[in-house]
C-alpha cells in the first residue's frame, strides 16, 4: 500500500508582499544602543538587558548599518571623555592624580562593557573595514582627550615628577598612586609612558644627581661618598620596583652612574687623605672594594684605578728599593718587600 501513494511535492511560494524594512531602522536602533552606552558610563548599567543591546548591534551590523554604529560610537566616547578631562582637571592637588586614577579605573570597566555588547561588529565589521577594535579606540580617545589635554598633560607629569622629588629628598609619598599613573601610560602604549613621563624623570634625574655629586665631593671623604653612591643606586633600583615601568631601569641606572660615578671618579680617587691612595695605605679593604664594585660599572673605571695603584705601587716599591738603610738589615728589607706583594696581591 505505501508503494502506491504517491509522493507529495511541497512548493515554498514567495510572500506576496516583500517584507519592508523600517527606513529609520538604524537611525532608531542606534538611539537604543546610544542611551545604553549613557548609561554604561554613568555607572547605571543594572538595568540594561546586555543580550537584548547585543542583538540589537548584531542586528544592525548584518543589516548594513556597521557605519552608523562605530561612527556613533566614537563620537559617544569622544564627548564623554571631553567631559571626564573636564573634571580631573578641576581637582586640586594630588586630588587630580587621584581622580584621574578614579576617571581611568571608570573608562576601562565602562569600555569592556560596551566591548561586550559591540563584540558581533568588533569581529566582523572591524575586521573587514580595518577599524581600530572597541578597546583600542577606547585607549586611543582617552589618550587623545585626556592624557593629551592641554590642562591636562603638563600638569600631569608635573605632579609625577614633584612626588619622586619629594621621596628623594627623604619625604613619604603615595607610591600606590605614582605606580597606577605610571601603569596606564604603559598601557596606553610605550611611547606614551616615554613622552609624558620618562624623558622628563630622566632629565630631572641628572639635574639632580649632578647638583648632589657636587654637595658630596665637598663635604664628605672619599669613603662617604662612596657609600652614598651606593645608596643612590639602590633606592632608584627600588623606585622603579615599586611605582615606574622595567624598562625605565637601565636608563634611571646609567644617569646615577653617569653623575656620581663616572663624572666624579678622578676627584673621588685623588682625594687628599681618602682616595685610591689613603685606602690602600690604610688596609681599607671594604671601602676599595666598594670602589671597585662602583667604578667597574662605569667606561674607564677599572683603568683608572689600575693606573694609580700601578702608579703607586711602583712608588712603594722604589722606596723600599731605595732606602738607604736597608743593607744594614736585609732580611728586614726583604720582608718588607714580601710583605708589599702579598698587600698588593
Amino acid at each position: 500500500m505505501a508503494s502506491t501513494l504517491k509522493k507529495k511535492s511541497f512548493k515554498i511560494e514567495p510572500f506576496k508582499h516583500p517584507v519592508k524594512q523600517d527606513p529609520n531602522y538604524g537611525e532608531k536602533t542606534w538611539k537604543v544602543l546610544e542611551s545604553a552606552i549613557h548609561e554604561i558610563n554613568n555607572h547605571n548599567a543594572s538595568g540594561l538587558s546586555f543580550e537584548e543591546l547585543y542583538r540589537n548591534a548584531y542586528n544592525m551590523v548584518i543589516n548594513k548599518f556597521g557605519d552608523r554604529l562605530y561612527i556613533g560610537l566614537q563620537d559617544t566616547i569622544r564627548k564623554h571623555l571631553v567631559e571626564i578631562a573636564k573634571k580631573i582637571d578641576a581637582a586640586q592637588g594630588e586630588g587630580f592624580l587621584r581622580e584621574l586614577r578614579l576617571r581611568w579605573g571608570n573608562h576601562n570597566k565602562s569600555m569592556q562593557m560596551i566591548r561586550d555588547i559591540l563584540m558581533y561588529m568588533d569581529r566582523i565589521y572591524v575586521k573587514h573595514q580595518n577599524k581600530t577594535p572597541v578597546h583600542q579606540l577606547g585607549l586611543d580617545l582617552w589618550r587623545d582627550l585626556v592624557i593629551y589635554d592641554s590642562s591636562i598633560e603638563g600638569r600631569l607629569r608635573s605632579c609625577l615628577l614633584s612626588l619622586v622629588q619629594r621621596e628623594r629628598n627623604g619625604e613619604m609619598i603615595e607610591r600606590a598612586l605614582i605606580k597606577s599613573i605610571t601603569t596606564m601610560l604603559m598601557d596606553l602604549g610605550p611611547d606614551v609612558y616615554r613622552r609624558e613621563f620618562e624623558d622628563a624623570y630622566l632629565t630631572k634625574a641628572s639635574e639632580f644627581f649632578k647638583v648632589e655629586a657636587q654637595e658630596y665631593i665637598s663635604t664628605c671623604n672619599c669613603p662617604d661618598y662612596l657609600r652614598r653612591a651606593e645608596l643612590r643606586l639602590k633606592e632608584e633600583s627600588e623606585r622603579v620596583l615599586h611605582y615606574l615601568d622595567p624598562i625605565s631601569e637601565p636608563k634611571i641606572t646609567s644617569v646615577v652612574e653617569t653623575e656620581l660615578i663616572l663624572n666624579q671618579m678622578r676627584p673621588l680617587v685623588e682625594m687628599e687623605n681618602s682616595g685610591l691612595v689613603a685606602l690602600l695605605q690604610l688596609d681599607q679593604n671594604d671601602d676599595l672594594q666598594r670602589m671597585h664594585t662602583l667604578f667597574r660599572r662605569v667606561p674607564g673605571g677599572h683603568d683608572l684605578i689600575r693606573t694609580l695603584m700601578g702608579d703607586h705601587l711602583r712608588k712603594t716599591g722604589r722606596q723600599l728599593v731605595e732606602d738607604p738603610e736597608r743593607n744594614k738589615d736585609p732580611v728586614d728589607f726583604v720582608q718588607r718587600l714580601l710583605a708589599e706583594k702579598d698587600k698588593f696581591d
